[in-house]
């Protein structure tokens, strides 16, 4: 396996490895998150509508591990693109090795 295939590999393992961590932690936040609304709903303080409270939250929440995960993927898409940049000056540098070579002779 050549290098960049392995920086590649290792670049979605880390990315990858950061969605998965994003998940995991916005699950553990939503669940702490709904003890005090549960708290403050058996009081009675929430109104007629506590539903409205927790979807709001779970949006509010909800929305900064989105960002999260995006800003992930749009990284690792730059990464991946920067790699695909390096094969192209590979190619351009074996072109003009090889227009050299064929001028000299």
């Amino acid at each position: 396996m050549e290098t960049r295939d392995r920086i590649e590999t290792l670049k979605d393992t880390i990315q990858e490895a950061i969605a998965q961590g994003a998940t995991s932690v916005e699950e553990i936040h939503q669940h702490i998150a709904k003890m005090p609304l549960d708290a403050v709903e058996a009081l009675g303080l929430l109104g007629d509508k506590p539903g409205q409270v927790r979807k709001l939250q779970e949006r509010s929440i909800g929305a900064i591990y989105d960002a999260i995960r995006k800003v992930n993927t749009e990284v690792g898409q730059l990464i991946s693109d920067q790699f695909g940049n390096l094969e192209n000056i590979d190619k351009v540098r074996e072109n003009i090795a090889k227009r050299n070579r064929e001028a000299l002779k």
